[in-house]
């Protein structure tokens, strides 16, 4: 008989992951589809924001699962949803690497004094919109292409806190970087959407 597990308990993510993390690693199969259920629309969009195309985000959200499968032995405790995205992100960078789409990033006052972290929900508030109401598709599609054009550390920190909505610190270890460099990170490309979202939409 197939055991059903609670999706809706203690977990911060909305689901028992570490009971179900436990039942996978002794061979409960359903139950690490149920995290693949929970995770798979997550890790595909964060896949299609960092790489910026459709096709190459469902091939590393299927690897990216694939390898958690065959990883999943080693996995010891831990936050279950910070290594699926660590796994996700980083073959999104070996993606960007395979096709030299790697702008590279100065670490140069990478790690000043905090500034002020805008939130990326605020824009459909901001001026810098066209004073017609923009389709949400148009400002789905103005959002993308400005976030393909930041550097993608920068793109890679307002993805995970912005849009998958992850906490700085677990975005922290997603990335394998200090806090406070995924908050220098986070407000300068989100400074930098800013601005590109401002010229595009004066261009219209």
């Amino acid at each position: 008989m197939v055991t059903r597990y609670a999706t809706t308990l203690e977990s911060s993510a909305g689901l028992n992951e570490a009971d179900l993390v436990k039942a996978a690693q002794k061979g409960d199969v359903e139950a690490f589809n149920q995290l693949v259920r929970f995770y798979q629309d997550r890790i595909f969009s964060l896949a299609a924001r960092i790489l910026g195309e459709a096709d190459s985000a469902e091939d590393i959200t299927q690897n990216t699962f694939m390898t958690a499968y065959l990883n999943l032995p080693r996995f010891r405790n831990g936050s279950f949803r910070s290594w699926i995205y660590r796994i996700a992100t980083n073959a999104c960078y070996d993606e960007l690497r395979r096709h030299k789409r790697y702008p590279v990033l100065s670490l140069e006052h990478e790690d000043d004094a905090e500034e002020r972290l805008l939130p990326l929900y605020d824009f459909q508030g901001q001026s810098i919109l066209p004073e017609k109401e923009v389709e949400r598709h148009e400002l789905e599609q103005a959002i993308q292409l400005a976030l393909s054009q930041l550097d993608v550390d920068r793109r890679a920190a307002v993805v995970l806190v912005d849009l998958q909505e992850l906490t700085y610190q677990e975005a922290a270890q997603v990335l394998r970087i200090p806090v406070g460099t995924v908050k220098s990170r986070l407000a300068r490309g989100r400074l930098e959407l800013f601005q590109r979202l401002g010229t595009s939409s004066g261009d219209n």
